[in-house]
């Protein structure tokens, strides 16, 4: 084992400059001499020290995660695939994660200190921060930032968000194809991007199919399983109930089928069911049906992928290159069929 970047250079035959400007990427080195120095490096199990390497580098190896602490975020199974997915990334690319929970309010002077620390190369804020009037302007710092969702007020910040309106008009549109003309939505915060994306494409939808919206069938709020049946419950007591939900999760699509049981009514044969499916290991979609029909966004795959955008940020690569909006393929299953009668 080698425990020195002297030792590593002097076993190659090259001076630590190369070895080290091989090790962090720098492209003045040749492709040749870059996989001769990681493949020593791998072999002989070096690692470099962190503080020896920042000096030497100006970077810090380390990716930012910078969450507000206001809605518990990190009990939400989401989140944690989230960050499931940047730990894979980071961990094949020998970097290390730092967790910044924040306290509503002190979202500036957190961002402030950490940039300041050299702790870490580039930031990700994690939805809603950019969500919010007060700290919209974090978009705008000198310093690399990846945002998760779409910035709500169009901030030029690099960002991965899937299309939630054209994947809630593709679910409305798919039932409505079916015959259904009574369609709810149980959505998630309106407040907030993701939300207000997903009502827009849902009533676009409704529109175009010559359907007037039932403002008693459209619930917004947490995306919760007891929010799902509540919402699901009262709209099935209504005398012109639905015939079929669209729920922007798993949760509320779970909530959903008990409060259609509840009410001596099947899936599909009564009720068809949509959900937005995260593709998350704790909230398989067969909790709410066995063959669900959902919209699938894989958000592991974001988190992987939210980390190769920060890397390349610290790298240089502008923010406007690397803004993306995934599309969302709706996968039917057996939780849908055309209306009774």
């Amino acid at each position: 084992m080698i425990t020195s970047l002297k030792a590593l250079a002097d076993h190659l035959q090259l001076s630590p400059t190369t070895v080290s400007r091989a090790l962090n990427g720098y492209p003045e080195v040749g492709a040749k001499t870059r996989a001769r120095v990681l493949e020593a490096a791998e072999r002989l199990n070096y690692r470099a020290n962190p503080a020896a390497q920042r000096l030497a580098t100006g970077r810090a190896n380390a990716i930012g995660l910078l969450f507000s602490t206001r809605n518990n975020m990190l009990e939400s199974p989401i989140v944690t695939d989230l960050l499931a997915g940047i730990s894979e990334t980071a961990a094949e690319r020998g970097l290390a994660i730092h967790l910044f929970p924040i306290r509503a309010g002190e979202e500036s002077a957190a961002c402030k200190r950490i940039v300041g620390s050299g702790a870490v190369d580039a930031l990700v804020l994690l939805s809603p921060i950019f969500d919010e009037p007060e700290t919209q302007s974090l978009a705008e710092i000198d310093f690399p930032v990846v945002a998760h969702g779409r910035p709500i007020f169009g901030q030029d910040v690099a960002s991965l968000s899937v299309d939630n309106v054209g994947a809630f008009h593709k679910g409305a549109a798919y039932l409505a194809a079916l015959g259904h003309r009574r369609i709810a939505l149980l959505n998630g915060e309106e407040a907030y991007a993701y939300g207000r994306d997903r009502r827009e494409g849902f009533l676009a939808a409704l529109g175009e199919a010559g359907l007037q919206p039932d403002e008693r069938l459209i619930a917004s709020g947490q995306q919760t399983y007891r929010r799902g049946h509540e919402a699901a419950r009262a709209m099935l007591a209504l005398p012109d109930r639905p015939t079929a939900f669209l729920c922007s999760s798993i949760l509320l699509a779970t909530g959903a089928s008990r409060a259609i049981a509840e009410a001596g009514l099947s899936i599909p044969g009564d009720i068809s069911l949509v959900a937005h499916d995260d593709a998350v290991s704790a909230l398989p979609a067969d909790m709410a049906f066995a063959d669900l029909t959902v919209l699938r966004s894989p958000v592991r795959a974001a988190g992987r992928r939210i980390a190769d955008m920060a890397i390349e940020r610290a790298r240089g690569t502008p923010a406007s290159d690397l803004v993306e909006v995934w599309d969302v393929p709706l996968i039917e299953g057996g939780s849908t069929a055309p209306p009774r009668g």
